[in-house]
């Protein structure tokens, strides 16, 4: 049976790899959806090929991998884009998952995924917990973190689920408005709760 799985998610800049640092300092083990997005568009893999097909083969750097930040500005721009880049890259992440669930043998495991809801990934989980921070509060994160523009950042929230959406599906979350304001205790709260529910009820298959 798999490891009983909570989905890490939360919005762009929303503090969520901060969390999910402090889960790994407890013990718990991670999967980043981006390394799992990365593993599957490797050069001469299935993916990247259909990828290169779709949206053009000036899209492969010239030792033949992804350059993600062109092909970033490509979907966040074009809804219709973003769909046709995750029918081809979610097969094969699904999988992936999977199989790294089947894997482990501790109490619980955390699948970190910024567009969990909206990427129809929230199945491959048993529980959700979001990050949340206000949209102003990411907006300001973003613009420090990558040094893009106010346009490039407002299209990648928007290409996200909204606030209220992601905290309607949430079954736990972690208030990360304040940055100055530490998450451990949540965190910690978070783990026993998690732990207790490993021992005490059989995790979703």
């Amino acid at each position: 049976m798999a490891c009983l799985t909570i989905g890490l998610t939360g919005g762009i800049a929303s503090g969520k790899s901060h969390v999910a640092s402090a889960f790994i300092a407890l013990g718990v083990p991670l999967l980043e959806a981006d390394d799992v997005a990365r593993e599957v568009v490797q050069p001469e893999s299935p993916a990247l090929a259909e990828i290169a097909a779709s949206f053009g083969q000036d899209l492969l750097q010239a030792d033949g991998s992804l350059n993600r930040r062109a092909l970033r500005e490509i979907v966040f721009a074009d809804p219709a884009a973003l769909k046709r880049l995750e029918a081809i890259t979610h097969p094969a992440i699904r999988a992936r998952v999977n199989a790294w669930r089947a894997a482990r043998t501790e109490p619980y495991c955390i699948y970190s995924a910024a567009i969990l809801i909206e990427a129809g990934m929230a199945s491959l989980v048993d529980r959700v917990l979001v990050i949340d921070a206000p949209e102003a509060v990411q907006l300001r994160r973003l613009a420090a973190r990558d040094g893009g523009s106010e346009t490039l950042a407002r299209q990648m929230l928007a290409a996200q689920a909204s606030r209220d959406t992601r905290l309607a599906r949430a079954d736990d979350v972690i208030d990360n408005a304040d940055e100055a304001r530490t998450v451990t205790a949540q965190v910690q709260r978070l783990d026993r709760l998690y732990r207790w529910l490993a021992a005490n009820a059989a995790p979703v298959a």
